[in-house]
């Protein structure tokens, strides 16, 4: 089985597309300005990339040299997140889980461009979607872009259980641990998840167990997304809500079609667009737009997004939110409809450079390819664009062969790119525009590794630009968390803000002793971080100031729970009213009975 592309940044150095005349990022009704020449930096060891130093905004350094490690990556979408003595966690308590396709996890693959990862037996296009698979990786290397895997298959997936789309119904529980110290959930008192409890400690308000019959190769975990006092995740063919106080469910919504594309944040009523897929037969294409409110579980409209022709008819699309605005994207396919109704609002552009994707919140921002009549040249720019017309406000046009990656935040702007050589090796570079698309500041990372955890479910030849935590921004800071120091007992690592006036660092703040600390956004004018568990030792939110200093624990969880909390396959979190949610990211078991003791939900409250 061969594994999905990573989610992770490419190993190499960060730093800043070489940048020639005409490029640069002025919008352009503005002439070019030309580059600047910045000095010769002495040589680093040839395990370090060289950092260049800053150089001005028209003209970036010629020089990447951000020090990302260069190791192999895990897949895209199924990390296998390091343990406490840096080992692969494992994805459950109950023995090594399959991978995320069917078959058991393996080391993780370096990446291949272009073309697919060999599987490691038989061939990549056995079974299902295999003619697919088969005709896009021909066309992967023949445009000399895009990374492939095969999907597992051979056998059909379950009967679907589902009813009709838009029919929201209430719904308890009955996989729902509810821990108060005494045993009296029905579970041994010596098992009751809050009777290890010390003071000080968080309380484990409730874990869930996975209640979906799930097809052979699991499912993907849509969220959470916490919308008042209910959580929400989706799975599979459907969606379910809980109490956040108590994990009970409070509806759930029956999809007629398997869930394949969500919007990464709902608007601030909790309506949000997902993507399923536009029939169950086995080569069903998620092309398919519902409209949800993630506060009932009703659906609203249903819109069918137009198909691509030609290769674009295999690219899948992404969704963004913002303001009234949804939009879906995918290769030379791009479209905007109207929040409330489902009103189209503006299409792909008849020819010149095409949206394959787009970021949402404050702004719209828009990733695109341009022609250039040469296979071995790429093209790409970003936008900011008029949510109600899709027209561009501005364009920065990065430099030939230099690719729009992720974008970190919309407002302020601030993107990641990458860069391909000949021997397959990718460059990275982070940079920071200013409100009407000219360059603010490149990212100097210097020697320092840093590792933005983009997950997500695997797109096919589509791009998810949101999403990404490791990282927050404010209006005139980055803080990026640091790969681990060191291995085994003493892991631990920092986080360092970088200035996006001047692109330098600004100040480091080490983890806590021993342990690692994840950034996952702004909460008012601090970061909110997360202190990792590790077998022995329950996680923590805690919030860092824009000063710096020492992480201040908000919520530390139990020292009982630390193995069930750190256990969670490739976990993603949530935080909000007091509450934090830790959720795996991909269900999957070898059979019935442990797919229903799959952990699939915690939540931690004081």
């Amino acid at each position: 089985m061969t594994q999905p592309p990573s989610n992770q940044p490419p190993p190499g150095g960060l730093g800043v597309p070489p940048v020639p005349p005409g490029y640069g990022g002025a919008p352009q009704n503005q002439p070019p300005q030309p580059p600047a020449q910045p000095p010769q930096m002495p040589p680093v060891p040839p395990t370090v990339p060289q950092m260049p130093p800053q150089a001005p905004p028209a003209a970036p350094p010629t020089q990447p040299g951000y020090g990302y490690p260069q190791q192999p990556q895990p897949g895209y979408g199924y990390p296998q997140q390091p343990g406490p003595y840096g080992q692969p966690q494992q994805p459950g308590p109950y023995g090594q889980q399959p991978g995320p396709y069917g078959g058991h996890p393996t080391a993780p693959m370096q990446q291949q461009y272009p073309g697919a990862p060999t599987p490691p037996g038989g061939g990549p296009f056995k079974g299902k979607t295999g003619v697919i698979v088969a005709a896009a990786v021909a066309a992967a290397l023949v445009i000399g872009g895009g990374t492939w895997f095969a999907l597992s298959g051979g056998e059909e997936d379950k009967p679907p259980i589902a009813g009709p789309s838009g029919s929201a119904q209430p719904t308890t529980s009955a996989s729902v641990d509810q821990g108060d110290g005494s045993g009296s959930n029905g579970r041994p008192a010596g098992d009751d998840l809050n009777a290890g409890r010390k003071p000080g400690e968080a309380k484990v308000s409730w874990l869930l167990k996975n209640d979906v019959d799930l097809p052979r190769n699991g499912a993907d975990v849509f969220g959470p997304w916490i919308v008042g006092d209910v959580v929400v995740k989706g799975m599979y063919k459907g969606l379910a809500g809980y109490g956040l106080a108590d994990g009970k469910q409070r509806w759930t919504l029956p999809l007629a079609t398997e869930l394949c594309a969500a919007a990464p944040t709902p608007n601030a009523a909790g309506t949000t667009v997902i993507g399923i897929k536009d029939s169950t037969a086995e080569r069903a294409k998620c092309t398919v737009l519902q409209q949800v409110d993630l506060k009932t579980g009703k659906a609203g409209w249903k819109k069918d997004v137009p198909k691509g022709t030609g290769f674009s008819a295999l690219s899948e699309v992404t969704i963004a939110i913002s303001g009234n605005t949804v939009t879906a994207a995918g290769t030379n396919n791009s479209y905007g409809y109207s929040l409330t109704d489902g009103t189209q609002l503006f299409g792909k552009p008849a020819s010149g450079c095409q949206p394959f994707a787009f970021a949402g919140g404050a702004k719209l921002i828009a990733a695109a390819s341009c022609p250039t009549g040469n296979i071995d040249k790429t093209q790409h720019q970003v936008s900011e664009v008029d949510p109600k017309t899709g027209k561009p406000k501005w364009t920065y046009k990065l430099a030939p062969n230099w690719e729009v990656d992720k974008v970190y935040s919309v407002s302020p702007l601030v993107i990641s790119a990458i860069q391909r050589d000949d021997s397959n090796q990718k460059k990275w570079s982070v940079i920071a525009l200013k409100d009407n698309g000219t360059p603010r500041s490149t990212i100097q990372g210097g020697k320092d590794k840093f590792a933005p955890k983009c997950g997500g479910s695997f797109i096919v030849f589509g791009q998810n630009l949101e999403g990404c935590t490791n990282l927050a921004v404010d209006a005139g800071t980055l803080y990026m968390a640091t790969e681990p120091a060191s291995s085994g007992l003493a892991r631990t690592n920092e986080v360092i803000a970088f200035d996006l006036n001047t692109g330098k660092p600004k100040w480091r703040a080490k983890a806590p002793a021993e342990r690692m600390v994840t950034p996952l956004r702004m909460e008012g004018s601090e970061v909110l971080l997360y202190i990792d568990a590790s077998y022995n030792k329950g996680g923590a939110v805690a919030t860092l100031a824009p000063t710096g200093g020492t992480p201040k624990i908000v919520l530390q969880h139990p020292e009982a729970t630390a193995e069930i909390e750190n256990s969670f396959f490739g976990a993603k979190y949530a935080y909000g009213n007091g509450t934090f949610v830790v959720a795996s990211d991909r269900v999957s078991a070898r059979n019935d009975t442990e797919e229903k003791e799959t952990k699939t939900m915690m939540a931690f409250s004081k």
